[in-house]
């Protein structure tokens, strides 16, 4: 039998999870929460096999909620339950300790393979999922880039020179061109098009 816990702040989710999951013969829900501190609180308790934790709640980041149960209710595994499949936050995901990312949406034929691939030791990601993190790996990391590169992407992209940019940030033109190069080369692009190309796409900018 897998022991689950769900973690969700919005009560109609938690219930829709309890009575998706609450048919299959081999799972029992053992709590429902809306937040990482009431899970880690009834963890002695309910001593959970599987965590399905709400990326996208209240209080703690999603990293921090990951990393917090990881840390206080070891021998429980964390699957990232959220409506985004965004790629720097599956990033954020998977380093602090998750072992599966499901979106919310999918079947529950899809969310339970997950609980039980995660549980006997595997980790899961959906294809999309999985195509946006290798993505993401592929690709050096926005975080990298300063606000003022963000800011001379930012007017790239609306089409100013570097004239005229230096001209809006009180700068002088080689100190532009010093952030707009930073920028190209943190982004692996050869040029000012294809940095904004990759800004735009990563929403950098």
């Amino acid at each position: 039998m897998i022991r689950i816990a769900l973690v969700d702040d919005h009560p109609v989710v938690r219930e829709g999870l309890i009575s998706a999951l609450g048919d299959e013969s081999d799972f029992r829900i053992v709590g429902a929460v809306a937040s990482a501190e009431e899970l880690i609180a009834n963890a002695t308790r309910w001593s959970p096999d599987v965590v399905l934790l709400d990326f996208e709640m209240p209080g703690l980041s999603g990293v921090d909620a990951v990393r917090k149960i990881v840390r206080e209710v070891p021998d429980a595994r964390v699957i990232v339950f959220t409506a985004y499949a965004d790629d720097e936050k599956i990033v954020g995901a998977v380093r602090s300790g998750a072992r599966g990312y499901a979106l919310k949406g999918a079947p529950a034929a899809e969310v339970a393979q997950a609980i039980r691939q995660v549980h006997a030791g595997g980790s899961y990601l959906p294809p999309p999922i999985a195509a946006a993190l290798a993505a993401q790996v592929r690709e050096p990391r926005a975080a990298a880039l300063t606000e003022r590169e963000r800011e001379v992407l930012r007017f790239v992209a609306d089409g100013l020179s570097n004239k005229q940019i230096a001209r809006r940030l009180n700068i002088v033109e080689r100190t532009v061109k010093f952030h707009l190069n930073a920028a190209m080369t943190k982004l692996g692009a050869e040029n000012r098009a294809g940095a904004v190309a990759v800004a735009l796409r990563r929403r950098i900018i």
